[in-house]
């Protein structure tokens, strides 16, 4: 699930909690009056605990429900602090590696457009030049930065936001229950 469809639906299931709650909320404001305007009349009686009971029960639902529509908007709000933070990370990695490899402009636009996915042809057609061209400077691209392909050069990327310590965590584990 990427981060759009996560937030859209965290902002479907926060519309469906706030109609919900809602509607518990205006049916705690009928029961509560109409618990004590019965109180006032009548008084107390078996039948005005247990609508008391009720009561109290919807009164519950609607503090639950406020609490999980928080809940909901303070995930959405982490959650978009996360992404804005791995963003900036990796839009100054991409900076910092492509000044350390001298990269020209034009060689800088090809590497970023290789980075999100694109091939040769898909770049040349978006940058108007020749397929030919493109090839040309992903190799020049590649030889600067020391790998052999655009698999080489996403990974090159990845390996410096991804936590060195979490892979051997992992293979100590592997190796522990091979023992």
């Amino acid at each position: 699930m990427t981060m759009r469809e996560r937030r859209r639906a965290l902002e479907q299931r926060a519309a469906a909690i706030t109609f919900v709650v809602v509607l518990q909320a205006l049916a705690t404001i009928f029961f509560v009056a109409d618990v004590a305007g019965d109180i006032a009349t009548d008084g107390w009686s078996m039948h005005l605990l247990v609508e008391a009971g009720a009561t109290m029960a919807l009164v519950a639902g609607v503090v639950f429900g406020l609490l999980q529509l928080r809940w909901l908007i303070l995930r959405a709000q982490l959650d978009e602090t996360a992404v804005a933070a791995a963003r900036g990370a990796m839009s100054d990695l991409v900076r910092q590696r492509f000044l350390d490899w001298e990269l020209t402009g034009a060689e800088a636009d090809v590497a970023l457009f290789a980075l999100k996915g694109f091939d040769a042809t898909e770049i040349a057609l978006l940058r108007g030049a020749a397929p030919g061209t493109i090839r040309s400077q992903l190799a020049r691209i590649y030889a600067k930065a020391g790998v052999h392909s655009q698999v080489g050069l996403m990974a090159l990327m990845v390996e410096d936001l991804v936590d060195g310590d979490g892979i051997k965590k992992i293979e100590n584990l592997e190796q522990g229950k091979d023992a």
